[in-house]
């Protein structure tokens, strides 16, 4: 596996922990501050977000096996 993929793949998984511990911290302060409110709230990752790092293995190196209905035609 190439070394920068993997280097991406930590970095995705680091964002992601990040993220999670952000929005539970903000449900939890939503939750004690404003209780009737806080089931209606958004999660809102901010800078915290993965999606730039989504479809990294979508690439040309990646052989992909074709699905059961690919097969049949």
């Amino acid at each position: 596996m190439d070394p920068t993929k993997r280097e991406l793949r930590q970095q995705k998984r680091e964002i992601k922990r990040v993220g999670s511990r952000h929005r539970r911290r903000l449900w939890k302060q939503e939750l004690s501050e404003n209780p009737d409110d806080a089931t209606h709230s958004e999660a809102d990752f901010g800078g915290f977000s993965s999606k730039k790092y989504n479809g990294i293995d979508r690439d040309s190196t990646r052989k992909r096996r074709p699905s059961p209905i690919e097969r049949r035609d």
